[in-house]
């Protein structure tokens, strides 16, 4: 080999150890410049605010049985509907639902969930009237009294199970929006000058008999029988004496001698007994029935006028509808807001607000018709 070839074969070499070497740092530095990409477009989506909504769930744990398997049937709910995993915010005795939705509506929640009974709903509901913000319903009481008469699935069982949890919470997360009244009432107490704070109700409420009957009713009955526990009740209270009461609807006065007096902003009570029949969860108006039988008889035609839905115009069953409404009795009685006893009144205020709360319901939730201008119960003898 000439000196010449060999000078060419070492350049040779070199040019290939050197396309090797830069071959090698353009790889390495590709995949560092792609590395260094990827890790910035991940820090970025980290910090970037998740546009996914938000479900606030505000619940009664003292109506929850298997709190894993429930949390884990509403994270599969929102996961599968594209939702942010949901926030959890339990109630206490001290704070039963109220400063929880307000917590929720500060974290910015798309819609508030009350995962009880009626009681918890009411309570959920009194921060979200008015705001716009949709209340959710996953209905775990002993009479779910809203969601039934709004056609939410409710549980037939008296613990409600992850599947019920479920599909309830699908409901919230893809039906739809529906605008109903909210009552509001102030209560005057025997032996206090002032009223209450106005509070709300979205189902009924009442003195007298219904609030007796809900007074008398165990706990851990309502949890081992359900609804049939006021039954018995009931039962247990069907003795007792009519007390005169001074009614005010609209500005119309009645006196009458009652065992009970209900303001209704739903019609349809357990079982699907429509006591009010024609009362509408969103007409602006509120229903109210006086009911005063004495003894068996009595009472056989109030239920026989309530089952055949003859609630207009009797002595022992007056029902009147209204925007305002005052019940005054002459003696202190039990009283009730959406099932939940408040001790004993003597008298209640109530008032309407149109309109005011949205509530998700399903799509396939039957409504009823616009219905004509209220009726107004003729007088009756006193």
């Amino acid at each position: 080999m000439t000196t010449t070839e060999a000078i060419s074969l070492v350049i040779a070499s070199l040019s290939l150890v050197l396309a090797v070497v830069s071959t090698t740092i353009a790889v390495q530095l590709r995949r560092s410049i792609a590395e260094r990409i990827a890790q910035r477009a991940a820090s970025l989506e980290r910090s970037a605010p998740d546009r996914r909504p938000l479900a606030a769930v505000v619940v009664n744990p003292t109506k929850v049985g298997d709190v894993g398997a429930v949390r884990t049937a509403l994270d599969r709910a929102c996961r599968d509907l594209e939702w942010r995993e949901p926030l959890w915010l339990e109630t206490t005795v001290e704070e039963p639902g109220a400063s929880q939705a307000r917590r929720a509506l500060a974290a910015g929640a798309d819609v508030v969930v009350a995962f009880g009974g009626d009681g918890t709903v009411r309570r959920v509901a009194s921060v979200l009237a008015g705001t716009g913000t949709p209340l959710g319903l996953v209905p775990a009481g002993t009479g779910n009294l809203l969601a039934r008469n709004l056609d939410v699935v409710t549980s037939r069982a008296a613990e409600i199970a992850p599947d019920d949890v479920e599909a309830a919470m699908r409901v919230v997360l893809s039906g739809i929006d529906r605008r109903i009244d909210v009552g509001w009432i102030s209560v005057e107490r025997p032996g206090r000058a002032e009223p209450d704070p106005e509070e709300c109700f979205l189902v009924m409420a009442g003195m007298g008999f219904d609030a007796q009957i809900m007074a008398g009713t165990p706990e851990a009955l309502k949890a081992r029988v359900g609804p049939a526990a006021y039954f018995v009740s009931g039962l247990r209270q069907f003795n007792g004496d009519r007390v005169r009461m001074d009614i005010t609807v609209d500005g119309a006065s009645h006196r009458r001698r009652v065992r009970t007096a209900v303001v209704g902003n739903v019609g349809r009570v357990q079982g699907g007994l429509a006591l009010m029949p024609d009362a509408e969860v969103d007409d602006g108006y509120l229903d109210l029935l006086a009911i005063g039988p004495r003894g068996v008889v009595g009472w056989l035609d109030v239920a026989g006028r309530v089952i055949t839905r003859r609630t207009w115009g009797d002595q022992r069953l007056a029902h009147w509808r209204g925007q305002r409404i005052d019940l005054v009795a002459e003696l202190a009685q039990e009283a009730q807001i959406d099932g939940d006893t408040i001790g004993e009144a003597t008298a209640m205020r109530v008032r309407v607000d149109e309109q005011a709360l949205v509530v998700r319901v399903s799509s396939r939730a039957t409504r009823r018709p616009p219905r004509a201008k209220p009726r107004i119960a003729r007088a009756l003898p006193r």
